[in-house]
């Protein structure tokens, strides 16, 4: 799933690409994917694009006042062209949902693999009435949020800290993968109860949090569409690298396995030495 790093990639890129463009059109290839029905595709047509910007893992175009906001959820992408192919779209014969041409023959498809189809976008006025939005907690990234602001975030929460940084509610734009590499750069087990920590793991989590997803901004930065999956992957530390080498101590990365996700981390790292054990068939071990 693309996370903010990814996210603000898309942006900035799509930025550069449509700065001085119109929309020419907007296409579905999937009717279930967009989520409003006020103002309709049609107005988007003739309509310059104003600006691009992020919000959380969402993507905004704003277009002379009509915002096209997506999510591309699990498995959804961006495939950019320089010229968009002639081809019409077939609506539930291919992976592409949403197709957007601009005035000088470019564009975009977006595109969602697999049978759960969970990309969404939207065509609204204002960004705050796209309901995933209107709900999200701050951006980790933005000035303001401080040391202290994170600290009053944390106090009094009796949850997990690993379910915490996913929560959109809680904290705009981080998701499972970025969660697990913060978790290790901050030597924290992912099932560290957020009501326990120190002022001094405070400390270690918000330093983690901040200094993980700007370097993974720019890494990402600069880079085409096409290439910002397997520069995440590359990128990573932990997540997603199961059975191999810690790349801090050289104890094996670890799993933990749920009904429809897994995390890993590095038990030399993070839990003291002491393995999890699978959330599926038991606790935590003591």
């Amino acid at each position: 799933m693309p996370e903010l790093p990814e996210v603000q990639a898309l942006v900035d890129f799509l930025a550069e690409r449509t700065a001085g463009l119109a929309v020419t059109s907007m296409e579905l290839g999937s009717f279930s994917v967009l989520k409003t029905f006020d103002p309709p595709p049609q107005a988007l047509s003739g309509v310059p694009v104003d600006a691009v910007s992020r919000h959380g893992k969402f993507t905004d175009l704003d277009c002379d006042g009509v915002h096209l906001v997506f999510h591309l959820a699990r498995a959804g992408w961006l495939r950019w062209y320089d010229a968009v192919p002639n081809t019409v779209l077939r609506p539930g014969k291919s992976p592409i949902a949403v197709r957007v041409k601009f005035s000088d023959d470019s564009g975009f498809d977006l595109t969602e693999a697999g049978t759960k189809k969970r990309l969404a976008a939207y065509l609204v006025r204002d960004p705050a009435d796209v309901p995933g939005i209107a709900s999200l907690g701050p951006d980790p990234l933005a000035d303001e949020f401080t040391r202290e602001a994170f600290g009053e975030l944390l106090d009094g929460r009796r949850s997990q800290i690993k379910g915490l940084l996913r929560d959109q509610g809680f904290i705009a734009g981080i998701g499972n993968a970025y969660s697990d590499e913060i978790l290790h750069v901050a030597k924290m087990s992912p099932f560290a109860m957020a009501a326990k920590l120190s002022p001094k793991d405070v400390d270690h989590l918000y330093a983690a949090l901040r200094d993980t997803l700007a370097g993974a901004v720019a890494a990402a930065s600069g880079k085409p569409a096409k290439d910002l999956k397997d520069a995440k992957r590359a990128g990573m530390r932990v997540h997603g690298r199961t059975g191999l080498e810690c790349p801090v101590c050289g104890d094996e990365v670890r799993e933990v396995s749920f009904a429809d996700s897994s995390l890993q981390y590095c038990a030399t790292c993070q839990t003291g030495g002491k393995p999890l054990a699978d959330r599926r068939m038991s606790r935590l071990l003591k």
